[in-house]
């Protein structure tokens, strides 16, 4: 179940941020009322994960996932550049998150 909850804290933490771009400073109610929203269920579920979860690992998930995340967002919705540095360091986060996990299981 707390990987269940894990998931459900990423996707409205992925959701919330990118909400962020498109509140323009929270000047637009619509997506400032969604970026509120999901921050507060980002950090419920993440709290009901780490009931059981050890707390490195799960954050490392989260903020590794979620960062890595919105940042192809960012490149395929919101139209931010690419490039190769941008594409490294995506792969260098979801390295640190696998590394953390397999670091963890020994």
């Amino acid at each position: 179940m707390a990987w269940l909850f894990l998931g459900i804290a990423i996707g409205a933490e992925i959701i919330a941020t990118t909400s962020l771009k498109y509140s323009e400073g929270f000047s637009k109610l619509g997506p400032t009322i969604v970026v509120v929203i999901g921050y507060v269920i980002a950090f419920f579920f993440l709290g009901q994960a780490l009931k059981t979860m050890d707390v490195g690992i799960a954050y490392a998930i989260w903020a590794g996932l979620g960062t890595a995340i919105v940042a192809v967002i960012g490149i395929a919705l919101l139209g931010e550049p690419v490039s190769a540095m941008k594409v490294l360091g995506i792969a260098m986060v979801i390295g640190g998150v696998v590394a953390l996990n397999l670091g963890g299981a020994h």
